[in-house]
């Protein structure tokens, strides 16, 4: 019943009747005519569509005798007829006759061939209401036509098209949710005809497939969608040359008039592709050429277009097509921006959808990871941990270590992004353990890392590894003993860095609650100008611990003022900060303030965001007394060997020791909390332990919290006594300082039990036997430090008898001739340590007793003197290592340096015994220079030295190691930034200037450099330039970030230089010496 390939024929029969003029009608049905009713009419044509219906193929008679009423029917008075119900019933009748008569229609005319087709598309739009009574006979005549098809007789029209195109919008229009899946297989068997079975698609027709696939029809009518999706896939094979030539045209040759819908082109690509990646097998090379066109917006729809059909789930285009993958991936190197990152967050759904691509994207991401732009940076990461959130197997550690990188972005956006992305990866696998141990393993990494972070000197870096520890690495809302377990195995599994950062986290906590904590105590005092120039000086210093300082300040003034007019408030935040008070208490006063301090007809409330952050940073939300007891049970179950440390990747060894070093450094900042008698029962039980830093650690944790043990818990002091004692005597040198400051610390009747003993260990001290001095030195020099007023006169004997006579002044023994400067701790002789414990009892003997009226300071420091003099070979027989020199030099110089802390020593330090302290610096020994040097800085920074101390740092110019010289001016500029800025921050500290500013140590550094015994020969040029080095290796940092612009005051002090003599050496010669240091400087 097919029309296409038949002949036509033969007969023409163009008229309206038969042979005779008459038309013969079906029994029972009178002539149809204009004369009758419309409802006759239908009545009739009923009986008409009824003999049609049962007519076949074979019935030759009927046929013949109802040619004429074939005719007939074509009338235009049936055509243009304007009942509707005629008009579907004339369809019905048209469409059997094709049926029936095929292959030889009746109709040869093609004018009336046309206007049929037309006529029966028309009446398909009845299709439309499946509510309708008709609906019945719309579907048969949509059945019949699709069955027999019909249509395809319009192929030897020339218009043909015009035909086609109608049939096609018809059915796109009419489809919708209410049809079932017949209808729609009749839709796709009409169509489908017509494509596989014709010349070609015209554009015209093509688009009114296509225009179904843009997405704003697709979301109007999703069924016509699905309509031309199931007849793409139906006729891919023919369709597919006509959509290639669509998009040449407009992709390559421009030609975009060729067609309404050529603006759409990367949606319908897209569509397409989805559909069946065949239909675009000849459009992908097109696209290859787009990729590489000049214009940045085309290449930006290119890459968004590709981005799709390469990330989409079910793609193999990219295995399918390398030479256009490869190509997409040229544009990650895009010079166009919004390029870049378009293909950036492609990575992110490849990644999910394509693991195997990883490995090509990694090298691009890798480069992107490092792009100029902000942005691109920032989208790389969320693009990684997207991937990695989805599934850790998605990304690789190359692509987790981009993220790594990043955290030190010199962006905030992107660091706080790389470190938010990272502390939730580690939360869900590590803590979660959502992907198994291997999972765990892989990332394992990240908190140490973060850890890391809180060395950057920025405020709002810090922040943000506090805010991730309190949520993510710890996270505070667990139940106490959960969130103290995730505590004590996180701590045991740090690296010594992050575990020094963490400490120095909980430090700076602590010391941001005392500034609080002071800052309430001057609201309790009467108002003064000294109590408000007290408290303005504590809103500084506390501005400085929240971000951005500058803008802080209003706020803090700000909340200043409030607590001063709310006493309520004010009592809210002495609980917050009380040490008494509990986790809980805690996050109840930080809503109970946030709440008062908010204004609902404010959302956003940057006041109240500060004052969040100073909460946030000052409540205790982890350590209280019921955790510290919980840690404390936990580090029992691993002493008893059953606990869960070996599941936790720890073993129990490490588990104890470092359980006590949280404990140790919590009693620093929680010491309150410790105080019960089942902690410190556990913490006598650490004490009598062999691993002698677990007892340390416990000695020192009774040092920090036992204040009340003597009156509160006696049981536990008549324990603790006598383990300190033991400690003390014969215990290790470290234990042995810890308990005699433990005995001072929480004993009211310390003189009785530091005079058991010193007496003992005083009397029993024989250089003969090294090895057991180092222990009662160490108790000894403390005890005379901690005790001047009762033990500095029986001191007195004991150092001129035996430390200096018997111990410093004779070498028992020969030292390893070996040639090396430096010997590991292990290795040095026994009698070499117990030298440098007795030089450090010098020391400490002296500041205890703060003062130089038996002149027994001066006679130290002529002892120390000569041993940097004599290279650490005080009795210069030659009998002691290279090696054990270095100890004994470095010991000399950094006793020097102690000394010179105190005030009533410093005065008595003469210019000579400086310059030889300061060359210790230049020692050829490293280890000696680096220990020094970091003694030094740690001195300075804490503003305990005299300006003049950090002269010496200009003579690390010469030293012949890079990383020495880097580490002396990290030093200098971190001494200098924080000179600078005790001075902002302290308005008294202008009376102290000459002690403080860092450019008065410009005349000291130029005395120092006058005096070095290297600079021999004033004409020598090698000499010079290495003065030249030093000069501006202490220059170039006072000028860095020097905002107050004080390079004229340093040139005019070098003028004023220039006018004065050397009072170390008067004569001439040292004079013009200076003077040429001077003009090196100017």
């Amino acid at each position: 019943m097919d029309f296409a390939a038949q002949p036509k024929p033969a007969a023409a029969l163009g008229g309206v009747g038969s042979a005779d003029g008459k038309i013969a009608y079906p029994p029972g049905v009178k002539e149809i005519t204009d004369k009758i009713t419309t409802d006759e009419m239908i009545k009739r044509l009923k009986m008409v569509v009824k003999t049609f219906m049962d007519m076949d193929q074979d019935s030759e008679d009927e046929k013949q005798q109802y040619l004429p009423l074939a005719l007939h029917l074509a009338s235009e008075f049936f055509l243009r007829n304007p009942n509707k119900d005629v008009r579907l019933l004339v369809a019905c009748c048209l469409a059997d006759i094709f049926r029936i008569y095929a292959p030889e229609a009746p109709y040869t005319s093609h004018d009336k061939l046309k206007d049929i087709f037309l006529f029966i598309t028309r009446q398909l739009k009845g299709l439309e209401d499946t509510k309708s009574p008709q609906f019945n006979r719309y579907f048969y005549l949509l059945e019949n036509l699709a069955w027999v098809k019909s249509y395809n007789i319009c192929f030897e029209l020339e218009d043909c098209n015009e035909i086609f195109i109608q049939l096609f919008r018809t059915l796109f229009s009419v489809i919708n949710n209410s049809h079932n899946k017949k209808v729609q297989m009749h839709m796709l068997d009409l169509m489908s005809s017509i494509i596989m079975e014709g010349d070609g698609v015209t554009q015209e027709l093509l688009d009114s497939i296509l225009i179904n696939l843009i997405p704003a029809h697709k979301n109007l009518n999703k069924q016509s969608f699905d309509l031309a999706k199931g007849l793409l896939k139906r006729t891919v094979q023919t369709i597919e040359a006509c959509i290639a030539n669509f998009f040449n045209q407009v992709l390559v040759l421009g030609r975009s008039s060729v067609s309404d819908l050529s603006e759409h082109v990367f949606d319908l690509i897209q569509e397409l592709f989805a559909i069946d990646p065949h239909l675009l097998l000849s459009v992908m090379p097109q696209l290859e050429f787009k990729l590489k066109s000049n214009d940045g917006e085309e290449r930006l729809a290119v890459v968004r277009l590709l981005a799709k059909l390469f990330g989409s789930k079910d793609s193999d285009l990219a295995t399918q097509n390398r030479p256009l993958w490869q190509c997409f991936l040229g544009r990650f190197n895009d010079i166009h921006v919004p390029v870049r990152l378009e293909s950036v967050k492609f990575a992110s759904h490849c990644l999910m959808n394509h693991p195997d691509l990883a490995k090509d994207l990694t090298e691009y991401l890798k480069v992107r990871s490092h792009d100029p732009e902000e942005a691109i940076r920032h989208d790389v990461i969320v693009t990684i941990i997207t991937a990695a959130k989805r599934d850790l197997a998605l990304v690789n550690d190359q692509l987790l270590g981009f993220v790594r990188e990043r955290t030190l972005d010199k962006r905030w956006r992107v660091r706080k992004e790389a470190m938010m992305g990272l502390a939730q990866l580690y939360k869900k696998y590590c803590l979660h353990g959502e992907a198994g141990k291997e999972a765990a393993e892989k990332v394992s990494w990240i908190k140490d890392k973060l850890l890391h972070i809180y060395y950057q000197n920025s405020i709002d870096d810090k922040l943000l590894v506090e805010k991730i520890f309190a949520q993510y690495l710890v996270p505070h809302n667990l139940e106490t003993e959960e969130r103290m377990k995730c505590l004590y195995y996180l701590y045991a599994s740090l690296d010594p860095n992050a575990v020094k950062a963490l400490n120095e986290m909980w430090k700076c906590q602590n010391m941001l609650r005392s500034h609080v904590r002071e800052l309430l105590d001057l609201h309790k005092q009467p108002t003064s100008e000294t109590n408000c120039s007290a408290m303005f000086g504590k809103l500084m210093t506390i501005a400085k611990n929240l971000p951005d300082p500058g803008k802080a300040q209003d706020f803090v003034k700000k909340f200043n003022q409030v607590l001063g007019d709310d006493e309520k408030l004010r009592s809210q935040l002495e609980l917050l900060i009380s040490p008494t008070c509990s986790c809980k208490q805690a996050d109840v006063c930080v809503r109970e303030i946030a709440r008062k301090l908010a204004n609902p007809k404010q959302p956003t409330n940057p006041f109240l965001e500060m004052v969040k952050f100073l909460l946030e940073r000052i409540a205790p939300v982890h350590i209280d007394s019921e955790a510290i007891s919980a840690l404390v049970k936990l580090m029992n179950k691993s002493i008893e060997g059953t606990a869960d440390d070996e599941e936790e990747g720890v073993s129990p060894d490490t588990a104890i020791r470092s359980g006590l070093e949280l404990l140790k450094v919590l009693s620093f900042t929680h010491p309150t909390s410790f105080h019960s008698a089942e902690t410190y029962e556990s913490l006598l039980q650490c004490l009598r332990m062999e691993d002698d830093k677990v007892a340390e650690a416990a000695i020192q944790i009774f040092r920090n919290t036992g204040h009340k043990i003597e009156t509160d818990l006696p049981q536990i002091r008549s324990t603790l006594i006598p383990i300190l004692h033991q400690k003390a005597k014969r215990g290790t040198p470290h234990q042995a300082k810890q308990a005699v400051h433990c005995i001072h610390a929480i004993f009211t009747n310390k003189e009785v039990q530091l005079a058991q003993i010193f007496e003992p260990l005083s009397r029993s001290l024989n250089a003969d036997v090294p090895e057991q001095l180092i222990t009662p030195l160490v108790s000894l020099g403390h005890i005379s430090m901690l005790a001047p007023d009762q033990f500095a006169s029986p001191m007195k004997s004991v150092v001129a008898n035996f430390i200096v006579k018997d111990l410093l002044m004779n070498d028992r023994s020969t030292g390893e001739k070996n040639g090396k400067l430096w010997s590991p701790d292990e290795e040095v002789s026994p009698e070499v340590l117990a030298k440098v414990q007795a030089i450090k009892l010098l020391v400490r003997w002296l500041l205890g007793m703060k003062n130089n009226q038996s002149k027994s300071a001066n006679s130290t420091l002529r002892l120390l003197s000569a041993m940097l003099v004599s290279e650490g070979d005080l009795t210069e027989q030659k009998r002691i290592s290279k090696s054990d020199m270095s100890r004994l030099r470095l010991a000399a110089g950094s006793a020097i340096m102690k000394l010179a802390q105190e005030p009533c020593y410093h005065e008595i330090i003469t210019p000579e015994q400086f310059q030889l302290c300061a060359l210790v610096i230049n020692d050829e020994c490293y280890q000696v220079r680096q220990i020094f040097a970091q003694k030094l800085h740690k001195a300075l920074v804490k503003l305990l030295l005299p300006l003049e101390y950090m002269a010496i740092f200009a003579l690390c110019a010469k030293d012949p190691v890079k990383e020495r010289r880097a580490h002396a001016r990290q030093c200098l500029l971190k001494n200098i930034s924080i000179r600078r800025e005790y001075i902002k921050q302290n308005p008294m500290a202008t009376e102290k200037l000459l002690s403080l500013l860092p450019e008065y140590v410009v005349p000291y550094m130029i005395h120092l450099l006058a005096h070095d015994p290297d600079f021999t020969r004033s004409q020598d040029v090698d000499q010079l330039r290495d003065i030249k080095e030093c000069l501006w290796f202490m220059l170039e940092v006072l000028m860095t970030k020097n905002e107050n612009n004080s390079h004229a005051f340093m040139k005019k002090m070098a003028e004023n230089i220039k006018l004065t003599k050397d009072a170390q050496s008067p004569d001439e010669s040292k004079t013009n010496e200076t003077h040429q240091r001077i003009q090196y400087f100017q």
